[in-house]
């Protein structure tokens, strides 16, 4: 989202981009496909948008924003339709995060305190700013390795982790239809146990891709623990700025943690959260603060959304949830082959739908009545499905990695690498944790 020159290598990947933006779509838009109209045309223009993401092409806003236009002016949706993404809680909770985020960071919170935070948007905006006063640390700016590999492997495990535990837009979404559609029960400290296992793999795993991918430039802190203690008696008493800001976080946290009790959403708590930092004499921020904010990135957001929701209103999406079952019909054998076909199948939807709440909403449903017609366990089929959502290679997968992406200290390849490393590792700890492990504790 930055307008720095790119190299020659990046410079190559957006031509044949664009190229590709432009024969694809149009191939797939006057092809004598066995497809409803409507849905062919909304094919098209959705891989427009999608070759654009992935290879950079264009600005992920601006693409987004062409093919939201293109499916309205092209009579493809209504203008509702078309722009759904605006009016939907994800993009205006990104805004509220980046408050948030800008919040801390004017404050000098960021450099005391970090927060647990279930909220994968807000965790990453907090760590941002503890990496980048790790950066500051050990005197080093955007583009080398500690950088990158801080701020990629940050952005990935906010969202990969989301899915271990029953927390966020997307896993909450997804229990709500194995409940409703598969009839089974979904406890939430059953799936956490379940996943324990992987999560303490991921984290070693990660820890060692990221030194392979980028050993740092320099080993150990300059001045080592003596360097955090001046630092700390540099810092001095809180700030009224510090006061404030702690405050405000701390009455989000505390609405975040309590939501079983006031079922606030938690769009609603970071959004609200986030305007009460701009408010005077109450916030942190001022309206120059907010003038400064990139609001390109809200723009991205709930263009991959409409996208989402276009496909489903043009039925588009019942030719992929119909090949999914024709896919999975001849695999689904024993527990390996299933367990790999369900997360691999899972991981490519995943491209096709960008959002994760549209991609597991529309999906599920099938899966669950797939399931029950072939006699399997919903329960382990939901959970399989659902984890497949964390493994992602693009930016605009998810709001959390544009969030991470916004800071500019990774690029799209670092991300692409890391996160396919990551996507098999964590499809082989499935193939121990579905067939062993998860019988032990009833799910299977």
């Amino acid at each position: 989202m930055d307008s720095s020159p790119l190299p020659a290598g990046a410079c190559r990947r957006v031509v044949i981009g664009r190229l590709l933006a432009v024969a694809v779509p149009l191939g797939v838009w006057f092809a004598p496909l066995p497809l409803e109209p409507l849905a062919q045309r909304a094919f098209a223009i959705a891989s427009f948008m999608l070759l654009c993401w992935m290879t950079q092409a264009l600005d992920h806003a601006l693409a987004g924003l062409i093919g939201c236009y293109l499916f309205w002016a092209l009579g493809v949706a209504s203008f509702h339709t078309a722009f759904a993404g605006f009016s939907h809680t994800t993009p205006w909770f990104l805004f509220g995060a980046i408050l948030f985020g800008m919040m801390a960071t004017k404050s000098g919170l960021a450099r005391r305190l970090a927060f647990l935070v279930p909220s994968g948007i807000a965790r990453v905006v907090i760590m941002a700013t503890i990496a980048l006063g790790l950066m500051e640390a050990f005197g080093v700016g955007p583009g080398t390795n500690i950088g990158r590999g801080l701020f990629v492997i940050l952005t990935y495990t906010a969202t990969i982790f989301d899915k271990m535990i029953i927390a966020g837009a997307a896993s909450i979404t997804a229990q709500g239809f194995i409940e409703r559609v598969g009839e089974v029960e979904v406890l939430w400290s059953r799936w956490a146990i379940a996943y324990l296992p992987c999560d303490l793999i991921t984290i070693l795993a990660a820890w060692r891709l990221t030194l392979w991918f980028y050993p740092p430039e320099r080993a150990t802190l300059p001045g080592g623990s003596a360097f955090l203690i001046e630092e700390r008696r540099k810092m001095g008493a809180w700030s009224a700025l510090e006061k404030r800001a702690a405050l405000l976080m701390l009455a989000a946290i505390a609405l975040w943690l309590t939501d079983f009790l006031h079922h606030i959403p938690a769009p609603m708590i970071g959004l609200g959260v986030g305007l009460a930092a701009a408010l005077p004499r109450i916030g942190v921020l001022d309206t120059e603060d907010v003038r400064r904010l990139n609001y390109l990135l809200v723009f991205f957001v709930a263009s991959a959304i409409s996208m989402g929701e276009v496909l489903m209103a043009t039925k588009a999406l019942d030719v992929l949830t119909g090949a999914i079952t024709a896919w999975l019909q001849p695999l689904v054998t024993n527990v390996y082959s299933s367990t790999l076909a369900l997360y691999w199948t899972g991981f490519l939807y995943h491209i096709f739908i960008g959002d994760e709440v549209s991609m597991l909403s529309t999906s599920i449903p099938v899966l669950m009545n797939f399931a029950r017609s072939h006699s399997l366990d919903p329960l382990s089929i939901g959970m399989v499905w659902t984890f497949a959502a964390g493994g992602k290679i693009f930016v605009y997968q998810s709001a959390v990695l544009v969030v991470g992406y916004s800071y500019g200290q990774f690029d799209g390849r670092d991300l692409f690498r890391m996160g396919l490393c990551l996507t098999i590792v964590e499809s082989i700890i499935l193939l121990l944790l579905v067939p062993f492990y998860w019988p032990l504790i009833g799910i299977g």
